[in-house]
Formats: structure tokens, C-alpha cells, sequence
């Protein structure tokens, strides 16, 4: 596995899918979480086809080891290894894509390096830099009741808050899983059985340390900045960070779009590969 050093230096690792001959720009896809092993993106729904999508295990998650000092893992400290893979793999620019947790990174990475971004997709962003936590993603999980996982589920919900132990963390992750999920059919179960493996409790627990009201403000500031296009991703089924929050992150940058996506939970690219896939290609590709 390919792995560059950054600025403390620290060895991490990324992976490379796609075709190496591609005419097309190489695509940086950050993992959410917080925490979780890159892995889990698989090749976000069929990017991988026709362009390099290169993946980095954040550290402490997949290969990338865990940080010597715990403040590495707050998500701005996590944008300045960022910047130093932008260096290691010699682009000058870039296009950036970031899930989840990993649109905080994203985001302190655009604040702070705005010039170094072509395009930038973030895909079911929570808005807690926004500094709102909208509540349509419990709306949205209500609205499923009549659906047979949901009584499971929501005990589930319910019992993580109190949860401590690992092995019933995971478990509980996986009862839970279905609101993450515009359908909970196989390919759903089968993305959700590799969660509760995949997340790393320290990095998670480090994501926001060290992250003030002043600094949060700085970042948002920053946004302000960013110059180039930005693709924000939603879906309608989403019970993890709703469409609101995507919507408020948008409203963070002067040249935003949102797109929500129809029958679609906080995976995109596991739920309608066909819609997502040609909908980021597509915005990549807009002059």
C-alpha cells in the first residue's frame, strides 16, 4: 500500500483505485465516521471506472497508524495531512469528495487552502461547524416506523447512548444501521455488517477535541473564500444527518449547489450507484 509522510512525520497510507492510464484528474475521497477505515467507500458506486480515486486511511483507521500525540486527530490537524499527500502526489490542484464526518475536513482543508481546489463534492455533511444540528433526520427515521426493522432499530438508538462496551457497541451499530439506508436489502446489510469493525473509538472520540467557538468561526470565515464549485449531496432517506445540514453547509460557500437524491440514505453509492455515480461524474466534468 502507498503511504507519504506529513508534516510531523508521520506515515500514512492511502489507497489507489482506478486506471492509472485515465486521461482524466485523480479524485481524493476523505472517509467519515469519525474514524472509520476508508474501506468502506468501496469505489463510491462506479467512480473508480474511469478516473483514479485515491482514498487516505486517516490515522488510527485501516493502515495508517494511530497518532503519537491525540490532537492529530482533530479534524483540522486532519486537513494538514491532507495537504501534505495534495504534496506528496504532486498535484498542483485538485478535486476533492468527502463523506460524512469527512466533510469537516473538506471544509477546514477549503478554508485554508482554497486555491489548491478545482471542485469539491461533500457528500450527507453533518452542519456542526455550521453550528446548527438539525432535527429532520429523526423526522425522517419516524416517517419508517411502519417498516419491519424499525422497532429493532430504534431500542438500538436508544441503548447506544448508554452502551460502553466495544463488542455491544457493534452490535447495537448494525440494529441501528437500517436508518442509514434508503432500503435495508443485501447489498445495505452486507455495507452495514463491516461498521462496527471498521470504526476507530479513539480517533472518533479525538475528531472535534481542541475545536472552540473562535475557531470554528475562523473556518466558516474561511469559507467564505472558497472560489471553486461546490457539490453538496443529500438523500431524502437519510436518517443519520438529514438534508437540512447539507443545505446549511452549502449556504457556507459562495458557489454551491445541493442535489438530493430520491430513495436514498446517508450511503449514496450503495443505495443508487446509477444516480450517483453519473451525477458527481457530471459535476466534475462541468466546465
Amino acid at each position: 500500500m502507498p503511504h507519504f509522510r506529513t508534516y510531523d512525520d508521520a506515515e500514512l497510507h492511502y489507497r489507489v483505485l482506478g486506471p492509472a492510464d485515465s486521461p482524466l484528474p485523480p479524485l481524493v475521497c476523505l472517509a467519515g465516521g469519525p474514524g472509520r477505515d476508508a474501506a468502506y467507500l468501496g469505489d463510491l458506486g462506479g467512480l473508480a471506472a474511469h478516473r483514479q480515486l485515491i482514498l487516505p486511511d486517516g490515522r488510527g483507521t485501516g493502515a495508517s497508524p494511530a497518532a503519537a500525540d491525540p490532537a492529530r486527530y482533530a479534524f483540522p490537524q486532519l486537513a494538514e495531512d491532507l495537504e501534505a499527500l495534495r504534496a506528496h502526489l504532486g498535484l498542483e490542484r485538485f478535486a476533492l469528495l468527502a463523506h460524512d464526518a469527512g466533510a469537516a475536513v473538506a471544509q477546514a482543508y477549503a478554508a485554508g487552502y482554497p486555491q489548491r481546489l478545482t471542485r469539491l463534492v461533500l457528500v450527507c455533511p453533518g452542519s456542526r461547524l455550521q453550528g446548527e444540528l438539525p432535527d429532520d433526520a429523526r423526522e425522517i427515521f419516524e416517517t419508517r416506523r411502519h417498516e419491519e426493522w424499525w422497532p429493532e432499530a430504534s431500542a438500538a438508538l436508544e441503548q447506544l447512548t448508554e452502551a460502553t462496551d466495544l463488542s455491544e457497541v457493534r452490535e447495537l451499530l448494525f440494529a441501528a444501521a437500517p436508518l442509514a439506508y434508503g432500503r435495508w436489502d443485501e447489498p445495505q446489510r452486507a455495507h452495514a455488517a463491516t461498521e462496527g469493525e471498521q470504526l476507530g473509538p479513539v480517533p472518533r472520540a479525538g475528531f472535534w477535541q481542541g475545536v472552540d467557538e473562535q475557531l470554528r468561526l475562523t473556518l466558516l470565515a474561511g469559507l467564505r473564500e472558497v472560489t471553486c464549485p461546490v457539490l453538496v449531496v443529500t438523500g431524502d432517506r437519510d436518517g443519520v444527518t438529514g438534508m437540512q445540514a447539507g443545505e446549511l453547509v452549502a449556504a457556507s460557500f459562495p458557489d454551491a449547489q445541493v442535489h438530493p437524491l430520491h430513495g436514498v440514505g446517508h450511503y449514496p453509492w450503495v443505495d443508487e450507484p446509477t444516480l450517483f455515480a453519473p451525477l458527481v461524474e457530471n459535476f466534475l466534468h462541468t466546465t
